[in-house]
């Protein structure tokens, strides 16, 4: 056997073998998912900011970080927000996941299995392309190869891929002076769930509770692909 055909074997192999595993981390999350009901759309949360008018979603990179005044005003504008509809943030790490974390915490009810919500989602950049590479101003694989990476923060492209891969409606409280509640809906229209996040505007995201409903997380135990 010679040394391009062994190569061209192993990658297939190699192919296979990944094909499989995401068959498999798929039925495995699914197994998750049907743990808790909860996790369906109830719209509960929803009829507290039911007056509000949510914008029309706009997929865009992330803008500047706000100097420490700003960000000072922005973060006491969420918190306002927050007691308002009473709402109460779960505290999400702050290593550069915390997009996918707190969507991993309302997906999976697990912060930990954020590394899946990255690979799920930048496999849906990957695949449909077209539906989002407008809103990316830099070469599309070179953002690809940006969001693959541990620690890359996600953005608000990032969380309508999300919204698409996992059917869900993705409800953001943010910190924005003239925005306070964005709406980012599946592009098929039919949301099977509802995600809610905190964003402190371009600093970062947590993962939403009605007040008192904010959970412990007990550990649970870790499936092999993550």
């Amino acid at each position: 056997m010679n040394e391009s055909y062994s190569n061209a074997s192993a990658s297939s192999s190699s192919s296979l073998n990944s094909s499989s595993h995401d068959t498999e981390d798929d039925h495995t999350i699914a197994s998750i998912l049907a743990e808790d009901e909860k996790l369906r759309v109830d719209g509960r949360l929803g009829k507290r900011l039911s007056h509000l008018d949510s914008i029309p979603h706009t997929p865009r990179v992330n803008g500047e970080i706000p100097d420490v005044n700003d960000a000072t005003l922005d973060h006491e504008r969420l918190s306002e927000r927050l007691a308002t509809y009473d709402l109460a943030e779960l505290q999400i790490e702050g290593d550069g996941n915390c997009q996918f974390r707190a969507l991993a915490d309302q997906l999976f009810r697990n912060s930990d299995y954020h590394k899946h919500v990255r690979k799920q989602v930048v496999k849906q950049l990957k695949h449909h392309r077209r539906l989002y590479e407008s809103y990316v101003p830099m070469k599309y694989r070179g953002y690809l190869k940006k969001m693959k990476k541990t620690g890359e923060w996600g953005d608000h492209v990032t969380l309508q891929a999300a919204a698409d891969r996992f059917e869900a409606k993705i409800c953001v409280v943010t910190s924005f002076r003239d925005t306070c509640y964005i709406e980012i809906l599946p592009n098929n229209g039919n949301p099977t769930r509802e995600v809610w996040l905190s964003f402190w505007s371009e600093v970062h995201y947590n993962s939403l509770y009605a007040s008192g409903d904010v959970p412990t997380r007990a550990p649970r135990k870790k499936h092999w692909l993550f």
